[in-house]
């Protein structure tokens, strides 16, 4: 397998990654010269490198320890290593009570898909991890290795909407107990795809959402989204804006209800914005993307 990239050539081309609703995005926002906005999930810049170019301030977060500032941004950007779970904590660090927006890109970015040794590929092999951070915390292998049957079920259905829960939980457990459990994503998928065999015309891969289902649990991701959310409610400004961009139902779910539900919040979109036909001929992975935006309330 070849190492990984280093941190600045993985932040230093962009060409292989594609900022989703990057316009709609930032317009949402309403960026105004001299205001303070938050992108809370940084990853290759594209939207703070749009804020920046409006006039706006960025403080940006990473969970991810390979993501660094493109020699562009340098100076114009403050890049935070930490989740957006952790939004109130990395902005009082800041010595911010307040800004002026935030924009949060839920999910897995293409850079992270793309690289095998991430583990999150059902397409290249490589350990079975999933860690947005793989310094911190359990991989999906250790947590394969050591939940209960029903435990596994569980976050297979509840995070990925899977019907066939139960036999893939069984088949994993079952290859723990024989000592088989792969700890690769190819071997897993195909243990994974066996299990599902009874399925007959699927039109994704049948590991496809067992695998978003172990990225969520290893990664906490809608914990942290609630708490971001709540966090943006918080510090922004009245008047200032808050635009979440989510890519598969339990994260939309979430911030319609927060923007809905959340009295702090006035939501400005009835529908999420969807990515424009152009858009998607150029990046066919924003087919699911959904932006909503809300404005913080007096």
């Amino acid at each position: 397998m070849k190492p990984p990239r280093s941190p600045r050539s993985w932040a230093s081309t962009d060409v292989d990654h594609l900022p989703v609703l990057l316009g709609e995005a930032v317009e949402a926002l309403a960026v105004r010269s001299g205001g303070i906005y938050v992108d809370a999930t940084f990853g290759a810049g594209g939207h703070s490198r749009a804020i920046v170019e409006r006039g706006g301030g960025v403080v940006a977060l990473d969970v991810d320890p390979d993501a660094e500032l493109p020699p562009d941004l340098a100076g114009r950007v403050t890049l935070v290593r930490g989740n957006f779970g952790d939004l109130a904590a990395r902005l009082t660090a800041l010595g911010l009570t307040v800004v002026d927006g935030v924009l949060f890109d839920v999910g897995v970015s293409s850079r992270q898909l793309d690289r095998p040794e991430r583990g999150f590929s059902l397409q290249h092999d490589g350990p079975l991890d999933m860690r947005l951070n793989p310094l911190e915390g359990q991989s999906a292998y250790d947590m394969l290795a050591t939940l209960s049957e029903r435990e596994i079920a569980d976050i297979i259905y509840t995070y990925g909407e899977e019907r066939a829960s139960r036999r893939i939980a069984r088949a994993v457990v079952a290859a723990r107990a024989a000592g088989a459990l792969p700890t690769r994503t190819l071997p897993f998928a195909q243990l994974v795809g066996r299990a599902v065999r009874a399925q007959k015309h699927l039109r994704i891969h049948p590991a496809t959402r067992t695998f978003q289902a172990l990225r969520i649990a290893v990664n906490d991701e809608l914990g942290n989204l609630q708490r971001g959310l709540a966090a943006a409610a918080e510090h922004t400004r009245p008047g200032g804006r808050v635009a979440a961009i989510s890519f598969h139902s339990l994260e939309d779910r979430i911030v319609k209800q927060t923007f809905r539900d959340d009295a702090r919040f006035h939501a400005l979109t009835k529908k999420p914005i969807l990515p424009s036909v152009e858009e998607l001929a150029r990046n066919p992975r924003a087919r699911s993307a959904k932006l909503r935006v809300a404005e913080r309330t007096a």
